[in-house]
């Protein structure tokens, strides 16, 4: 007799009293490889995604994987606000500079928390992160750090929270704005020279800026832009095909192989978030397209992932699937599908 589904079985196997591990040997987790903190914030992420679709029963599991996730961002936080992301095993801090992908996913992540989490003491943990990290956003210097501040400062201006400054937010949007005025062009509708990795925060920090702003500039460059990396996320047979990490895209060249999962992941929180704001059937077609990817409607041929543990192979290379099952990927099939299940 087959054993009932559990999405969650993979992220507690992977999963510590310090926090996910970063890498996995197929299902197994590699300790050696140790921690980061930008899966830490991915991992609070998914979980908050669940806990709106469990049973109560399951609500405790979920917020026992939160507070382990949440513990360790404010653990590697420092006084300064900032995020140390690589760690080892034995929670040694290894050699580093800041990222600004590493705070803008902790940002998010904390805001997140502190919008959908009910208990007032872990509210107050995610206040705690937020509050040292945000001054650190007039700092950030690349357009996938920005595009996350956006996310999150558009939730938090929402929830009222005193930290989150309407004026940041706008200064964010010009500059990812005025990034896509220098890069695009008819052909080239992209804020960069290069389409590289996770390229759907852009178009969704954007879609996320409109929301809160009600400036029309933004929705425009957003659904621009977004409608540019679907026609080029989508293979000749109509399936998600996502740009490759080997050596990626640029008006010359594009890269097939090593698909990630987490710019499948991307691409469907842009697209749900712009079908919400625009009603457009297409995006909603691009989101369910996304889902579809992970069971099988890809260029292997192959279910990415297993609903009946949440795992999930760590990408698609030209001889196959990678057999690895790391933090990333499972997080990305996660969230994938929560956004699809609540649509």
């Amino acid at each position: 007799m087959n054993s009932p589904a559990d999405p969650l079985k993979h992220l507690r196997r992977l999963t510590d009293d310090t926090g996910i591990l970063e890498h996995a040997l197929g299902s197994i987790p590699r300790r050696r490889e140790g921690y980061s903190t930008d899966d830490q914030a991915r991992a609070l992420w998914a979980c908050l995604e669940w806990l709106e679709l469990v049973e109560a029963a399951r609500a405790e599991e979920l917020h026992q994987l939160i507070d382990t996730y949440l513990s360790f961002m404010l653990w590697v936080q420092d006084e300064r606000g900032q995020f140390h992301n690589n760690i080892a095993y034995d929670r040694t801090k290894e050699p580093e500079s800041a990222s600004d992908d590493c705070l803008g996913r902790c940002l998010w992540a904390g805001a997140v928390a502190y919008t959908r989490l009910r208990e007032r003491e872990r509210r107050l943990a995610a206040a705690a992160l937020l509050e040292k990290a945000l001054p650190l956003v007039e700092t950030m210097r690349f357009p996938r750090g920005w595009a996350y501040a956006m996310a999150a400062l558009s939730l938090l201006i929402a929830e009222r929270y005193p930290l989150a400054a309407e004026e940041e937010l706008r200064r964010l949007a010009a500059k990812l704005t005025d990034a896509y005025r220098r890069n695009a062009s008819a052909d080239w509708p992209w804020f960069e020279p290069v389409v590289a990795y996770s390229n759907a925060l852009m178009p969704w920090g954007l879609l996320c800026a409109y929301e809160a702003l009600k400036d029309e500039e933004l929705l425009n460059v957003a659904t621009e832009s977004l409608d540019f990396l679907i026609r080029l996320s989508t293979g000749e047979n109509g399936r998600i095909r996502p740009v490759g990490n080997r050596g990626w895209c640029t008006p010359g060249s594009r890269a097939v192989w090593d698909q990630q999962p987490i710019d499948v992941m991307k691409l469907c929180l842009a697209s749900a978030k712009a079908c919400e704001l625009t009603g457009r059937a297409h995006y909603a077609e691009t989101a369910a397209r996304c889902r579809d990817w992970f069971h099988g409607a890809n260029d292997a041929g192959e279910p990415m992932a297993s609903a009946a543990d949440g795992s999930c192979y760590d990408g698609i290379g030209e001889a196959g699937v990678n057999l690895n099952q790391g933090a990333e990927a499972a997080i990305s099939y996660l969230i994938t599908e929560a956004i699809c299940r609540k649509r």
